[in-house]
């Protein structure tokens, strides 16, 4: 009996990594050599991702999204939704912030740089001087496909990052030249604040959309008073993205499109989509 508990301690004991911690192994934390390729990949994402906050009068007016796409030097670029900064509507002088959730939590002051034109090109640039972030690799549009398995991150409500999976649902392209992408779809669930998120294709986690908006579908309740209670839930497969044709254009636009890693355009490819509004800089 006593060499049969003796066995069973010595299997268990070799099940246990060396390196786990006592307290990893009682909450039940994987260490991160046990953690899969996705994980791994998400947890990178989660670097490459910021929220922005809009702020009138110091007070947050509007939260969103955004991914960061390019450095220079001790500055870095962001790259979120023209109509996540616009300041129509608002009751005052717009600033800007970026949340950086990780390695460690913190705001850094931002201006925009760069816009395009909603709704043909809902994409505007930031910068982040002083501080150089974490940037994706961005996609080229001949490896983004429908079908692809993509993460979705994004800060619903303003809150800390999230992160959703799905595919691509759907690419329209150019009737004319296919290469040119128009919009591109995921099912991947998100809420509102994820406006600007990044979409990251699996396995490789290069960026290979941005998160313009999403169709709801409006759910009624009728109750024991005459007012009925209603919400709205987002549909699945009709979360809509800016492709990385567009991207790729409105970087080239913006000038950083050597910074973010992608070809430099010759002069009379700066339109390559016939339908892109020429962008504001600022």
């Amino acid at each position: 009996m006593k060499n049969t508990i003796l066995a069973v301690t010595a299997l268990l004991s070799l099940a246990i990594p060396a390196s786990a911690a006592p307290s990893q192994i009682r909450a039940g934390v994987a260490p991160a050599s046990f953690k899969s390729e996705k994980s791994r990949i998400v947890q990178r994402a989660l670097r490459q991702s910021v929220r922005v906050e809009v702020m009138v009068r110091g007070k947050v007016v509007r939260a969103a999204s955004g991914v960061v796409v390019a450095n220079e030097g001790s500055n870095s670029y962001i790259l979120t939704n023209e109509h996540v900064v616009s300041r129509e509507g608002l009751s005052g002088t717009a600033s800007f912030v970026v949340v950086v959730e990780r390695p460690k939590l913190h705001r850094l002051p931002a201006r925009v740089i760069f816009e395009g034109h909603v709704p043909e090109e809902d994409l505007a640039l930031l910068a982040v001087d002083g501080e150089k972030l974490a940037a994706v690799e961005i996609a080229s549009e001949t490896q983004v496909d429908v079908g692809d398995d993509v993460v979705v991150v994004g800060a619903p409500y303003g809150k800390s990052l999230s992160v959703s999976a799905g595919i691509v649902s759907q690419i329209e392209t150019d009737d004319q030249d296919p290469k040119v992408q128009r919009s591109m779809k995921t099912d991947a669930p998100i809420g509102y604040g994820a406006s600007g998120g990044g979409v990251f294709e699996l396995p490789s986690g290069r960026l290979c959309g941005l998160v313009e908006g999403y169709r709801t579908a409006k759910v009624a309740f009728g109750g024991i008073s005459k007012d009925d209670f209603s919400f709205d839930v987002p549909m699945p497969g009709e979360t809509f993205l800016s492709p990385p044709s567009k991207i790729h254009g409105f970087l080239a636009r913006a000038g950083v499109a050597r910074l973010a890693g992608l070809r430099e355009p010759a002069n009379g490819e700066l339109r390559e989509d016939p339908a892109a509004p020429v962008a504001r800089a600022r």
